[in-house]
């Protein structure tokens, strides 16, 4: 049996606004509107992003990226003066990390979500002492 994530849910402030962000940061088409969703397709995967009626509790999205995808994509982070770190506590500002061998940054969207590009899935190439895992690394 193969599963895939085809959907999941994003409270916004602004429907609109926050798909328009996420869609021109990454580099994606930009957003339809479908009912109540404003949604940014991701490969065979979406994110809809719908109007939040009650106060929003921040989650993390985190994607997959070419080298060439992130240099563009970390390009437009810079280019819109946004803050952003090495590390999901926000404690390493204006770094990128090389966790297991590839490259990661963080940074927030309009409405605090925590948005992540990596160029290798996390544990895929072990990490050092010089290069520890924030799940992992001794505070």
């Amino acid at each position: 049996m193969t599963i895939h994530l085809d959907h999941t849910i994003v409270p916004a402030r602004d429907r609109d606004g926050s798909a328009r962000f996420l869609s021109e940061i990454l580099g994606l088409p930009s957003p339809q509107t479908v009912g109540p969703f404003a949604i940014v397709r991701i490969g065979d995967t979406s994110l809809d992003f719908v109007a939040a009626e009650d106060d929003i509790h921040p989650q993390h999205y985190a994607f997959l990226v070419s080298e060439a995808e992130f240099d563009a994509i970390f390009r437009r982070i810079r280019d819109r003066g946004l803050p952003y770190w090495a590390d999901p506590g926000r404690r390493d500002e204006d770094r990128i990390n090389r966790w297991d061998g590839g490259r990661g940054v963080y940074w927030d969207d309009p409405n605090g979500h925590l948005l992540e590009i990596i160029t290798r899935p996390y544990g895929s190439g072990g990490t050092t002492t010089d290069t520890p895992h924030p799940l992992v690394a001794d505070d």
